[in-house]
């Protein structure tokens, strides 16, 4: 890759910055940000992001190749890795050479085995539960210095900030249908019983009270035995 300039690096960033405000999906912006890396940062010959949720479940996104992915694989079957280790704990993990990394032996073996001798793991802010890292994998021992780590970082927080701007719209989408279901079932209801729009809601939230099930449970049930 060849190097850039300041401007251009700066103007590649604003690129991608605003692919984050655009209406397309977590998926496509997170693979925009490891195609990136691999365009920004010389020495990055794949990239991926892994997502660790709460009781270990996790899933490996945006693979610029199948490599993360296997490789994320591995650090799930060892329980030990620099994809992991950002992800849980420290905010960079690079290895320089894996031959010579001590922190994770056995994966460490398997990577050289697959040709992956430098790592960089950057992690992902995504709050709530769920823990995530963007990794980069090179071929070549000692492929990264401190500028890549920063530009790196600039890009983990573009990944962050598409995770959660997609989680705002999922719960946003969920409060939507639940409000549209609630309304469907006091409309049922105020049909049914000739009753005013209080006075449905008061019966469904009775409802809800009196069999301990969450108001969008029954109101569902509501709708579901519409004759």
């Amino acid at each position: 890759m060849a190097e850039l300039s300041r401007h251009d690096l700066a103007v590649r960033m604003a690129d991608l910055a605003r692919t984050v405000a655009t209406p397309r999906t977590v998926d496509e912006i997170l693979a925009d940000v490891t195609a990136t890396a691999t365009e920004l940062i010389a020495g990055v010959d794949t990239a991926g992001v892994l997502l660790v949720a709460a009781g270990g479940k996790f899933e490996s996104l945006a693979g610029t190749s199948d490599l993360p992915h296997i490789l994320d694989e591995l650090q799930m079957t060892f329980q030990e890795g620099p994809c992991m280790q950002a992800a849980l704990d420290d905010v960079v993990v690079r290895t320089d050479d894996f031959r010579e990394e001590t922190r994770w032996p056995s994966y460490s073996k398997v990577a050289i085995e697959i040709g992956v001798l430098s790592g960089l793991s950057l992690k992902l802010y995504t709050a709530d539960r769920t823990a995530g890292a963007l990794n980069l994998f090179g071929f070549q021992p000692r492929a990264w210095d401190s500028e890549a780590e920063t530009i790196g970082t600039v890009l983990a927080a573009h990944a962050a900030a598409a995770l959660l701007a997609g989680r705002h719209t999922e719960q946003l989408t969920s409060a939507l249908s639940t409000r549209d279901r609630i309304g469907q079932a006091k409309g049922i209801i105020m049909e049914r019983y000739q009753i005013d729009d209080i006075q449905a809601f008061e019966l469904l939230r009775r409802l809800s009270q009196e069999s301990n099930t969450k108001l969008i449970d029954v109101a569902q049930q509501v709708i579901d035995t519409r004759a």
